[in-house]
């Protein structure tokens, strides 16, 4: 994800001098294509992300389309204050990037967890909130993100995600979509969990068990109008992500199912409970435990959809 989202942004910087990219000492092996062809418009601040984040909403507030990129927590969590006032507040043109979203840097332990950022940027006012499951969605969904004024998270992964769609899909944000049929029930997926939801999907169907599977890139605004469809096709909506459970893609799916008169669907959320991760394992580890490998997303659709039938 991460170089398909500098290929992008690079070949729009060549588009479109307003396009900076700032970053916090890293992406070493990463930036260097954008840096190289666009050196006034690359800054490095160094491990000073609040400053990083108050000189991206001055540039922004100047004209720019500014891009700012660090590890998960980093651009969100230890800039909240400077987010909220200084980009939010002022509807600036700032697009935060959070590389290694979710469990990507699994070994370094909790402190280099991305678990609570969804839920955060959800909250903030203005924010749009975008999430791609694979290369060719975080292409679309960069360039989708240019396009749209005020302020944006884009979360990515980290590791070497494989492309999902064999074919370029229609993206608009604000949209679900749609990958695979299916009557049993509904997967919803974000981010980096798309893989395994994909490849717990055809597990499923050798077993006579067809699941749809939808991935939803963008959290905020979230896709009410597919949830709805959905709660009245299917008996069952599985929701699937790397983050902590509240106030993320399944909160975001209950909001919505919860303003509904009668809901037809049950809903199940996947994804890691709000608890302070004592141990550092790898990503997949960390995934198995919890069940959100392809394996427990597999065991937890046939037992559910078994149960609804």
């Amino acid at each position: 994800m991460r170089n398909a989202f500098i290929k992008a942004l690079t070949e729009l910087a060549a588009e479109n001098e307003r396009i900076w990219l700032l970053c916090g000492d890293l992406g070493f092996s990463v930036l260097e294509s954008f840096r190289q062809r666009f050196p006034s418009r690359f800054v490095n601040a160094g491990v000073a992300e609040q400053n990083m984040t108050g000189l991206a909403a001055g540039l922004a507030l100047c004209g720019k389309i500014v891009f700012t990129y660090s590890i998960a927590n980093f651009p969100t969590l230890r800039c909240l204050e400077q987010i909220r006032n200084d980009i939010c507040y002022h509807e600036a043109n700032v697009k935060i990037v959070a590389v290694g979203g979710g469990l990507v840097y699994g070994p370094q332990g909790y402190t280099h967890h991305g678990l609570e950022d969804l839920a955060i940027m959800r909250a903030l006012p203005n924010m749009t909130v975008l999430a791609p499951g694979d290369p060719v969605e975080t292409e679309l969904v960069t360039k989708a993100l240019i396009g749209q004024e005020g302020p944006g998270y884009l979360r990515l992964g980290g590791r070497c995600e494989r492309n999902i769609h064999s074919e370029t899909p229609a993206f608009e944000i604000g949209k679900i979509i749609r990958l695979k049929v299916g009557d049993k029930a509904v997967i919803i997926s974000t981010g980096g969990m798309l893989e395994n939801v994909w490849t717990a999907a055809a597990a499923l169907e050798k077993q006579g068990c067809p699941v749809a599977v939808w991935s939803c890139p963008c959290l905020k605004p979230m896709d009410a109008e597919s949830i709805i469809e959905a709660s009245n096709t299917f008996p069952l909506i599985v929701t699937a992500e790397d983050a902590q459970l509240g106030g993320g893609l399944g909160g975001a799916v209950a909001e919505i199912l919860a303003s509904l008169k009668s809901p037809r669907a049950r809903l199940c959320q996947l994804g890691l409970p709000g608890a302070i991760m004592e141990r550092a394992f790898g990503q997949d580890a960390i995934q198995a435990n919890f069940g959100l490998d392809s394996a427990g997303i597999f065991q937890a659709l046939l037992r559910l959809s078994k149960y609804e039938g």
